[in-house]
């Protein structure tokens, strides 16, 4: 007997209204008879190519910023909404000088460089690559071109590691590279790098190699501290299928991998090694935050916002454990991934425009559905473009050009509606297995690797244990083209 999931890959146009709406561009959806994959043009190397096209659009998108309004007055990078750390770092953290990141003390108040190890060093090797004559505008223009080729490549890993993650579904990598969000924001700053290394991470656990998923997200935490927010879930899953060899070779994996990056600057440059986290703690309240809002509005600055986001933090991960392990079907990998991930953003003092692009994967994993991805997207362009008005309009002086404080406001509660509503779709899929997507086919967790089709072991309450042998028979379907025979 042939089985659907080793034959023709998931068309959106075929389970998706939007989806189908939206392919009426190029000619409608995808005929029944349609050769699919057997030309140059399969599915991966069709969403790299738009995944890049869009890249390329949200480069020229920074035109106006690139050709005059990074050097030329300060508001309107802003006013043009095409702001970007890069070039400003570029002089700022000391690269112009051919200062080393965290061991060459910087001029100022910030005295050593605030990122992790390898997002330093990613700095470090594109400003080996800017050529150093020239003025000096040239050459911030040029490291930006620099970053920005190296930060394509990355998108383009992501692209490809979303796309072959679940494997009959790879066009669901299309709300990656089609994400306005990402393309707006992926030269802010260099988080793509944190986002592709933790995209190829989730690709080699569900092919079930959970070494290489730890080494890979023991670098993306060298990178950017989230990626090591997805062992918490993966902790929980594991518990519930008893698969501890495999997570311990994960949690080794990604501890080895993250000593290997930090240990060297760490001890030969402790200063510097930590003022990334010392930075992290001692900030205040800033934009994009549900504390900024509430600091705004009592006129209190919350000096314990650290204290308050950490036990909101730890409440709701407690929450997304519980559900792990009562759910009425183990939940996959990436929607616990999303949540826990969403979770850290929501709770955050801060939340810097480009942090969506830690999600938008996650998010194209753990509920590919058009409608609920656009309008989350719609929620976050809308934060972007509320974030630089209100830049320009605090930068304005007396003129008052932008949006003010209450506008702003209005636009963090936008992004935060907008996350806590793609949460929620998520929650209900997982408490309603039969409304998940990726699932309506027979799968169990594509993206699970070991996970994908094990037994539970440990299921938490008296009212999910009856679920256990259900949840293991949905699991491991016989399935014919058009129907799900049970076994």
């Amino acid at each position: 007997m042939t089985s659907v999931h080793e034959d023709r890959p998931v068309l959106p146009t075929q389970q998706d209204d939007v989806a189908a709406a939206g392919s009426e561009l190029i000619g409608g959806p995808t005929g029944r008879y349609a050769a699919l994959g057997r030309g140059p043009l399969t599915p991966v190397r069709v969403i790299v190519l738009v995944a890049l096209g869009m890249f390329a659009l949200g480069m020229a998108q920074k035109a106006p910023c690139y050709d005059w309004a990074w050097f030329k007055g300060a508001t309107s990078q802003y006013t043009h909404a095409c702001y970007s750390d890069i070039p400003h770092l570029y002089v700022g953290r000391g690269f112009a000088d051919n200062l080393l990141p965290y061991f060459d003390r910087l001029p100022g108040d910030m005295q050593y460089l605030e990122y992790p190890v390898l997002t330093g060093l990613f700095m470090e090797a594109a400003s080996w690559l800017t050529p150093q004559g020239g003025s000096m505008e040239h050459r911030e223009q040029v490291y930006w071109m620099v970053n920005a080729g190296m930060l394509m490549v990355c998108a383009a890993v992501i692209a490809v590691c979303v796309a072959r993650t679940h494997r009959r579904r790879p066009w669901d990598a299309l709300l990656v590279a089609l994400a306005p969000a990402f393309a707006l924001t992926a030269t802010i700053n260099w988080d793509l790098l944190a986002v592709s290394l933790t995209a190829a991470a989730m690709l080699m656990w569900s092919r079930a190699r959970p070494l290489a998923f730890g080494i890979l997200i023991g670098l993306a935490t060298a990178a950017k501290l989230y990626p090591a927010l997805l062992l918490g879930p993966l902790f929980v899953l594991c518990w519930r299928a008893g698969k501890w060899r495999e997570l311990a070779a994960a949690a080794l994996g990604a501890t080895g991998a993250w000593l290997a990056v930090n240990l060297p600057v760490m001890y030969f440059a402790p200063e510097g090694w930590k003022k990334f986290y010392t930075f992290s703690q001692e900030r205040p309240v800033d934009f994009g935050s549900l504390w900024l809002i509430i600091s705004q509005r009592t006129g209190n600055p919350l000096d314990n916002a650290n204290t308050y986001a950490t036990l909101l933090t730890l409440i709701l991960c407690a929450g997304i454990g519980a559900l792990a392990l009562t759910a009425p079907r183990r939940p996959r990998f990436a929607q616990l991934a999303f949540l826990v991930v969403a979770v850290f953003i929501l709770t955050n003092k801060v939340y810097s425009p480009q942090y969506v692009l830690w999600l938008i994967p996650l998010a194209a994993l753990a509920r590919p559905r058009w409608r609920d991805f656009l309008i989350w997207q719609a929620c976050e362009v809308m934060y972007f473009l509320g974030i630089w008005m209100y830049l320009a309009y605090t930068g304005s002086g007396d003129k008052h050009q932008g949006l003010p404080t209450e506008g702003y406001q209005l636009a963090i509660a936008v992004h935060l509606l907008g996350t806590l509503y793609l949460c929620a779709v998520v929650v209900r899929d997982v408490l309603m297995p039969e409304r998940d997507v990726v699932r309506t086919d027979g799968s169990d967790d594509p993206s699970g690797g070991v996970l994908d089709g094990a037994p539970d072991v440990f299921v938490l309450g008296e009212a999910a244990r009856p679920a256990r042998h259900a949840a293991h028979l949905q699991a491991h379907p016989r399935v014919e083209w058009g129907t799900t025979v049970r076994e």
